[in-house]
């Protein structure tokens, strides 16, 4: 795998004198070698060939380092400074960026404050659910600006994905994984990518298949100028990097999932198909996230082999059965459901919906359907902008209930449960939606939150930055209004968030997702 001796390059690369007498901390990976050193990190290309990877020659590896500058600076723009040829100067010394004759190349970037790795913010329990929602929206709009790769992805990139991990679990995963679970695992990947493969193609044909990031996952993200930045995205293999853009969201959600983490994914997932309105891609999502998690077990088990630490070899083993029993459930999502929650303005159903949605459903969770953020949508305007009474004519709330319905319906056949939360103070409107479920064959719960009206006068007062503009004007003609006899499942709202959420959570029980936790408000 190794096609040139690169010691004394990475001796040069390691010495402070390169770095103006900086102290150098070096960090191996099986392709590459970063240099940290003040305030740059210069990564080199390993002069190495894999069946997945080409960095056998010098020309090759600028080439990469190029494509990496352009790739990158598409979300981290602040990291990636250049390219930097490392030369053979007249009196044979080496050099960065000197008058002789390139001999390697380097990829230079600014350092960063590694305690903002996002992965180092999970594993300390400090990773913040409100960067959740930026977040999304940075991989969001990294994929709506993506080049579009009609030439990749569909069935055939998912199939070659499946094959490569039904390789590596009878290759890497001898003997470290069951071999039951792995035929059973390729089995059924294949079963789902039969019965999805006319979706997968048609995505592709339609430019769902973009040049994504290919290794999005919490390690590669950071917290740079308190902005969610994703870095190191694959450059060097378009089968891997150029995906449906849901394969490329499931790394992420995955991550969050496995590290117990599912409030942070269902408000990623959310927050993505509001950036992107790409509802139909929930249909490939189970088999995206258990793709995912198949890799995951295979490189685990491909680590672990080459660990000479007893202890961490077996931590390395159990990771990968871990992902591989994960990806095994993922396949077999439970049956979606379609709850509405109603209730006027103040009674908590934005936070009772987004503290149900995580365990609602099949992985990572529910999606919220809210009637204030559709009506802003509608009328052209920002989530956060106020609209006059032009906005809440009773011609403009028809249009957003039949728009929420018709959201919820997509979401539904598409296999994910979903959680409309809006008044729904019309009877015509609850009727509505509960004709969604039955023509989708699936249940429908309707909650109703009640609260006496100076309760929601206080709560609607108190708001700050958020979607809905109800104020006790609002609330006072709401409560004057006869919302008709209501059938839904009545609870009283004026209590505490968490005891609201315990009573619905008997309610849903059986839509919760196996061992679940009760979620926080």
């Amino acid at each position: 795998m190794t096609t040139e001796d690169q010691t004394a390059i990475v001796e040069f690369l390691a010495s402070p004198s390169t770095h103006g007498g900086e102290e150098v901390r070096r960090i191996d990976t099986h392709a590459s070698v970063v240099f940290l050193a003040g305030s740059r990190a210069w990564k080199l290309k390993r002069a190495v060939r894999y069946d997945y990877l080409d960095f056998s020659t010098a020309d090759r590896r600028r080439a990469m380092c190029e494509a990496e500058l352009r790739i990158n600076r598409r979300t981290a723009p602040g990291i990636y400074v250049g390219v930097t040829p490392v030369t053979r100067e007249p009196d044979g010394s080496l050099a960065l960026g000197g008058a002789g004759a390139p001999v390697d190349w380097v990829l230079e970037m600014t350092r960063f404050d590694e305690g903002g790795l996002f992965d180092r913010l999970a594993a300390g329990g400090r990773l913040d659910l409100g960067l959740m929602r930026p977040l999304a929206v940075a991989v969001a709009e990294l994929h709506l600006t993506a080049e579009r790769r009609y030439d990749h992805g569909g069935t055939a990139g998912m199939a070659w994905v499946i094959d490569g991990n039904a390789a590596g679990f009878a290759d890497q995963g001898l003997g470290i994984l069951e071999p039951a679970a792995c035929a059973r695992v390729t089995r059924d990947s294949t079963r789902a990518l039969e019965s999805l493969s006319a979706t997968l193609d048609a995505r592709r044909a339609d430019g769902f298949v973009r040049q994504c990031h290919g290794d999005l996952h919490l390690r590669n993200i950071v917290l740079l100028d308190g902005r969610p930045t994703p870095f190191d995205a694959v450059e060097f293999n378009d089968e891997i990097a150029c995906i449906d853009v849901q394969y490329d969201l499931a790394f992420l959600l995955m991550d969050l999932f496995r590290r117990q983490m599912p409030r942070h994914a269902n408000v990623v997932l959310n927050g993505y198909l509001a950036a992107t309105g790409d509802i139909d891609g929930l249909a490939l999502l189970a088999l995206f996230l258990s793709c995912r998690a198949a890799v995951r077990a295979k490189t685990s088990a491909t680590a672990a082999r080459l660990q000479t630490d007893p202890e961490a070899r077996r931590e390395l083993e159990d990771l990968a059965r871990e992902y591989l029993d994960r990806a095994e459930r993922l396949l077999h999502p439970p049956v979606p459901s379609l709850v509405a929650i109603g209730g006027l303005s103040g009674s908590g159903k934005s936070t009772l919906s987004h503290a149900l949605a995580p365990s609602l459903g099949a992985v990572p969770g529910a999606v919220v359907v809210r009637t204030d953020e559709i009506r802003k949508r509608l009328c052209g305007v920002s989530p956060l902008a106020r609209l006059g009474p032009q906005g809440y004519t009773p011609e403009v709330s028809q249009r957003v209930y039949a728009a929420a319905a018709a959201e919820a319906s997509r979401v539904v056949r598409s296999g994910h449960s979903a959680i409309v939360d809006g008044v729904f103070a019309r009877p015509g409107d609850r009727d509505a939606i509960t004709q969604v479920a039955a023509s989708a064959a699936v249940a429908f719960t309707g909650l109703w939150l009640d609260a006496p009206g100076s309760v929601l006068m206080d709560r609607t007062a108190r708001r700050t930055a958020d979607v809905s503009d109800a104020d006790s004007a609002v609330v006072k003609a709401q409560v004057a209004q006869d919302s008709g006899p209501i059938a839904w499942r009545r609870l009283r709202a004026e209590r505490a968030a968490g005891t609201v959420l315990q009573d619905s959570v008997a309610i849903l029980a059986p839509f919760l997702q196996t061992g679940s936790a009760v979620p926080e408000t």
